[in-house]
């Protein structure tokens, strides 16, 4: 693809969970950039009896909140989708939408600001006395959705579908990275997965890493990541990959025309 002369070659780091990268690499692709997996961890099904029927329970509740893409996939594998009458399902971005719409569920709720406190906003979540809601999640996930849904008085359903389990980074993709040339720009939009990759980033990679751009997903990431040293820390407009992306082209096209 012809690209301005200015825009150097570059990469884009995915801390994204294992075999999740596709996305990413779409949107990358006609910018010019290449993507290098650094999964610091995978994402398992909870695939058991107790949380089949806890599923089952929770998507008959007035309001069903669906935390990520990853919780969505994750519940329609243990469970057929489907809204009850009167039912409210919400997603906390438009990514999460979209895979509900994937599996068929119509009438999602989503808000404009795709992260917790956008969903929080949202008018079907504000007066929850006396209703049933369900968060479908993983373990240690959007505690703030939870915390704010049972203090508005909803009798509050939770389901962990899936869980999150660190992997070690790994040593063939460190390898690569040290071979590319910069610029290189981290796309942030987790904090777990920024804090298992500062756990096991080898010292002379973390230091080049510090040095380079970050775009972060949401004001919270930019605030963890400045505060775990990177020096050059952009806001996307929100999560979804094609965002990161652009974020990342604009932050490098910057600093080569500076």
């Amino acid at each position: 693809m012809n690209r301005p002369a200015h825009v150097p070659e570059w990469t884009l780091l995915s801390l994204r969970p294992r075999g999740q990268h596709a996305a990413l690499r779409r949107a990358a692709r006609p910018l010019g950039a290449q993507v290098l997996a650094l999964s610091p961890w995978a994402l398992v099904v909870r695939d058991d009896a107790a949380t089949r029927a806890a599923l089952a329970q929770a998507l008959s509740a007035d309001r069903v909140v669906f935390s990520s893409p990853a919780a969505v996939h994750a519940a329609a594998r243990l469970l057929p989708l489907k809204m009850p009458p009167g039912g409210r399902w919400l997603a906390v971005g438009a990514g999460t939408a979209a895979a509900l719409q994937r599996h068929g569920v119509t009438g999602v709720l989503a808000p404009t600001r795709m992260d917790s406190e956008g969903l929080l906003d949202l008018p079907e979540l504000a007066q929850l006395q006396g209703l049933r809601a369900a968060l479908v999640t993983a373990p240690g996930g959007r505690g703030i959705i939870a915390a704010t849904l049972q203090a508005r008085g909803a009798q509050l359903e939770r389901v962990d579908v899936y869980r999150r389990v660190a992997l070690p980074l790994p040593p063939r993709q460190l390898q690569r990275l040290r071979r590319r040339a910069p610029p290189w720009v981290l796309a942030l939009s987790s904090a777990e997965a920024l804090s298992l990759l500062l756990a096991q980033l080898p010292a002379d990679l973390l230091a080049r890493l510090q040095s380079a751009h970050v775009v972060a997903a949401s004001a919270r990431l930019a605030t963890l990541a400045a505060e775990a040293g990177f020096a050059h820390v952009t806001l996307a407009e929100g999560p979804l990959p094609v965002q990161l992306v652009q974020a990342a082209h604009a932050a490098i096209t910057t600093a080569a025309t500076s």
